[in-house]
């Protein structure tokens, strides 16, 4: 079933084309990515897609009864309204009542009268009647994964991650039939994005995205379309496959140009020997000339961005932590951490959100300082600091006047020395762009005007917040290259694991409460190791919770109560659960009962009979009960 169509599709801005004419589909159950350079148009396109834009030419079309939802890169929301009010702003009947529910049960936990009673009554059929119940659960899940527990907080308040995860969430609520989505992943740390990758496979939806991920891509996607010098390239796969076919078509495109050039310089030289009185004979042969020379010129001589400005000298000391301690009022950052840097040191700083790594970097920089213990620099240490805000700058300045402010000219790896237009073009900044203001680059563009701002600088101690972010495929490959080689030494957080991966040698896991562990391997292997160690922890508390299960006592389920722990409970099953422990007292009190009376040797024999068919029943009940109230207490 076809849920979009786009359509010789083509979009310029002045002399820059973006693409030409590009068509593709997409089917239900479709997860198609979509890749390109920096201001290649990738974000351009899915505005375009929604409505956001006007293609110059071409048409996009939906199947009309189904629902879009799309994540802008930069989400925006009424500045007045509370997170709540945005996320439950929708026309899903569901969600409504879900949203009118959650109010009820608010104010029949502030205030328990016969008002707020009957409300709660009235919102609870409502849920019973569209079987809304697991919908909510739903909502809870994705809420607590996305860690949105600032309800009540303004929007404007929020900062831009906030943002980006509340936009998420209530994309994710409104279960359309199609989503897209441009660069999700941004702002979230690892155990989230590890979430919605399964989520959104799990799911069965219909997306269409852009992120700069590959694992990510690796992962979700099954399609992958490549915008390249205004062209659109198809590949029916993932972020592994692409890299494979994208590379045997670049070679049979250059092998094809190859033969074309020699074809036309046979060509060109008939052309100019032709005789004039033959011309009008021959020119079937002139056409075939102009299409030999369109083929061998079609692929034009493409920029590579190039790293390879100069180190400081490091010397034999670099960084040393000793016993250092950070907190914010009870929040422990660091308690108690020591850690000597080696020269070509490559470390990985990773943890959950609001653990303290930018905390931790900051201290590294000097731009905050330990509550105590001593943290020593090297003499000959440069710092590059690559701060998770980016760069800037004047919106009204150059981009050249930028890289001038900092130097006329760059000392390279190889000991000449570059002009700073010169050092712009190598950073893929042609002149028309150079002479442009600040204003006028893209999210990519500024990152990397950012990124070579930092490099001119000579460090030899590289420090990166978040360097990927909104960086494209082929930058980060370039930026993986040069730091592979970088002789000198590196501390970097960030969320994207196949980075990560290839980058570090051993990482500072903050694990909470001041806990920071030196761990001896990439992002994967700690992975990996932290699966085993949660399925063997999963493993004894079954065990215990099934040798817990075996004894009969009073209050069997106090002890189950401490070992078992998942999802939140919505409030009909809280209720239920309330009452099975009721109910179940009551069966047990009921049991000991007869088996009191049937112990008394009576003779009444209708009353032996009726016992002891009633403790049937009351087993048989107490089995059903029990297992349905271990189910419930999960959640508690």
């Amino acid at each position: 079933m076809n849920y979009l169509s786009i359509e010789s599709v083509s979009k310029s801005y002045g002399s820059k084309v973006l693409f030409d004419k590009i068509s593709f589909g997409l089917n239900q159950g479709n997860r198609l990515a979509l890749i390109a350079k920096n201001g290649a148009g990738k974000s351009t396109l899915l505005k375009i897609i929604t409505g956001k834009e006007i293609a110059d030419f071409g048409t996009v079309t939906f199947r009309k009864d189904i629902v879009v939802t799309y994540l802008d890169q930069n989400p925006t929301f009424d500045p007045n309204s509370t997170v709540v009010e945005a996320i439950y702003n929708s026309d899903n009947p569901m969600l409504n009542a879900v949203r009118d529910y959650e109010a009820a049960l608010t104010e029949f936990e502030k205030e328990y009268n016969d008002k707020t009673s009957l409300q709660l009554e009235l919102c609870s059929a409502q849920m019973d009647k569209l079987e809304a119940w697991d919908f909510e659960a739903k909502v809870h899940e994705i809420l607590q994964r996305l860690k949105i527990a600032f309800l009540d907080k303004k929007i404007s308040t929020l900062s831009g991650g906030q943002k980006k995860r509340v936009a998420l969430a209530k994309v994710l609520i409104d279960e359309p039939h199609l989503l897209i989505l441009d660069e999700p992943t941004n702002h979230l740390d690892v155990e989230m994005i590890e979430w919605l990758e399964n989520y959104l496979v799990s799911k069965d939806l219909t997306l269409l995205l852009v992120t700069h991920d590959r694992y990510f891509l690796d992962s979700v996607c099954t399609e992958i379309v490549e915008i390249d010098a205004a062209k659109l390239f198809h590949y029916r796969g993932n972020f592994q496959y692409f890299v494979e076919k994208k590379a045997e078509r670049e070679t049979m495109e250059n092998s094809e140009i190859d033969k074309a050039k020699n074809l036309y310089k046979r060509e060109l030289e008939w052309v100019r020997k032709m005789p004039r009185a033959r011309g009008t004979k021959a020119k079937y042969r002139v056409d075939s000339f102009y299409e030999v020379k369109d083929k061998a010129f079609s692929k034009q001589t493409e920029e590579k961005l190039e790293l390879g400005v100069k180190m400081a000298r490091i010397g034999g000391k670099i960084l040393e932590f000793d016993n250092i301690k950070k907190s914010f009022g009870d929040t422990k950052i660091v308690n108690d951490f020591s850690y000597i840097f080696k020269k070509g040191e490559k470390i990985g700083v990773i943890g959950k959100n609001g653990v303290g790594k930018s905390t931790f970097l900051n201290m590294v920089m000097n731009l905050d300082v330990p509550d105590s213990g001593n943290i020593s620099t090297g003499e000959t240490i440069v710092f590059g600091y690559y701060s998770q805000e980016g760069l800037k700058q004047n919106e009204d300045k150059r981009v050249i006047d930028v890289v001038k402010d900092i130097a006329e000219f760059i000392p390279l790896a190889d000991g000449s020395k570059l002009s700073a237009s010169g050092l712009l073009t190598k950073f893929l900044f042609p002149p028309s762009v150079q002479f442009g203001f600040v204003s006028k680059l893209s999210g990519g563009e500024r990152r990397r005007l950012y990124l070579m701002t930092i490099l001119i600088t000579n460090p030899n101690f590289l420090i990166l917040d978040e360097p990927t972010n909104d960086l494209d495929i082929v930058t980060l490959s370039v930026l993986e290259d040069f730091l592979t080689s970088f002789p000198g030494c590196l501390l970097v957080v960030t969320h994207d694991r196949y980075f990560m991966d290839k980058m570090v040698d051993h990482l500072f896991v903050f694990e909470g409460e001041g806990i920071v562990r030196d761990f001896p391997g990439n992002y994967t292997e700690y992975r990996e190791k932290k699966e085993r160690e949660d399925k063997i922890n999963d493993k004894s508390i079954k065990e215990q919770i099934n040798t817990s299960a075996s004894f009969i006592d009073a209050k069997p389920f106090d002890k189950l109560n401490n070992l078992v722990s998942t999802k939140k409970l919505s409030f009909k099953e809280k209720f239920e659960f309330e009452e099975l422990e009721k109910e179940i007292a009551k069966l047990e009190a009921e049991k000991l009962k007869i088996t009191e009376d049937l112990n008394s040797a009576t003779n009444n024999h209708e009353d032996i009979i009726k016992w002891t068919a009633r403790i049937g029943i009351i087993i048989s009940q107490l089995d059903e009960k029990s297992l349905r109230w271990l189910e419930l207490s999960e959640g508690v």
